[in-house]
């Protein structure tokens, strides 16, 4: 049990790790309702988890905080197994919904993937919505992704961050790799969050911590790092992308690997970018010999394997 479970029965975080982002599960007498469903590889598990902690009980409700496939690729799974599941998504990307456009929802720009969902509700930023009995605010929270919101409990200052803040550090600014201007959005959100005043935070990636103060400047450093070096960011943002696949796969082969690449179209957007004369797969050679140097990957061969 984690120290804000602690704090007050209801709240249970499923700490996922990085393929999948984290899962808040909210229960009251009356409903029960996850935030966020986490990766579709691990979708299973996270149907699982929830049967569970609800023992039984039906899951009522299913929030995003935004569309990231590491965020709501449970979503399909979820659905499928609770008939009756109210999800409710922030408004910027409820068309793209609507229509199942996978470009506008950068799916395919990731190369990562999503099930097809549905969505009955919207977060409406600048509004409240009870969740489990309680009310929580909805803030935007621009940066890592134009749309994203975060969440507020007043009362006993609880925010989901989601990926504006983690312990250390924030999520891709993936608008950035795009070529479209999104740090100062990063700065309003952890100036946000530093006037909502959290007690505690439950980040998308890694444990809940309540030294806020802290995780806020080593954002803001982070934040000036990657605004006085750009480039810096976006070959973190190559290597992110990398990763997450290779998380996903565990291993493949170095051929298949590249037709992916090859197919991603921000790897080749940060490509052009920093290296347009160079040739794709000899930049990204370069890029999985940084994360053989990390020691996030290993080569066996022909074969790219996980670490």
């Amino acid at each position: 049990m984690s120290s804000l479970e602690q704090r007050r029965q209801g709240v249970h975080v499923f700490e996922r790790g990085w393929l999948s982002a984290n899962n808040i599960l909210l229960i009251d007498d009356e409903s029960a309702v996850l935030i966020d469903s986490g990766y579709v590889a691990h979708a299973p598990q996270t149907v699982a988890l929830v049967q569970q902690v609800l023992n039984g009980r039906m899951l009522d409700q299913l929030v995003n905080t935004h569309l990231h496939s590491d965020h709501c690729g449970g979503n399909h799974a979820l659905q499928q197994t609770y008939a009756a599941l109210h999800t409710w998504i922030p408004p910027g990307h409820a068309k793209a919904v609507d229509h199942w456009d996978e470009e506008a929802l950068t799916y395919k720009a990731t190369g990562q993937d999503c099930p097809q969902f549905t969505y009955q509700g919207l977060l409406q930023p600048g509004t409240d919505i009870c969740l489990a009995g309680v009310s929580w605010q909805v803030h935007a929270a621009p940066g890592h992704d134009p749309h994203s919101v975060i969440l507020f409990e007043p009362i006993e200052r609880t925010l989901i961050s989601a990926d504006a803040l983690w312990q250390h550090g924030f999520g891709v600014v993936f608008p950035e790799l795009e070529g479209i201007p999104a740090f100062h959005e990063i700065a309003q959100t952890l100036d946000l969050i530093e006037t909502l005043n959290p007690l505690w935070v439950i980040p998308g990636h890694g444990a809940p911590f309540h030294d806020v103060e802290k995780a806020l400047a080593f954002a803001r450093q982070k934040l000036d790092a990657f605004e006085r070096h750009p480039e810096k960011h976006a070959r973190y943002g190559a290597k992110v992308l990398v990763k997450f696949k290779l998380l996903e796969w565990n291993q493949i082969d170095k051929d298949a690997f590249v037709e992916w690449a090859l197919a991603n179209d921000y790897l080749k957007a940060i490509q052009r970018a920093q290296a347009a004369g160079q040739p794709f797969t000899e930049w990204l050679d370069m890029i999985l010999a940084e994360l053989i140097k990390s020691s996030a990957l290993e080569v066996d061969g022909s074969i790219l394997r996980n670490i």
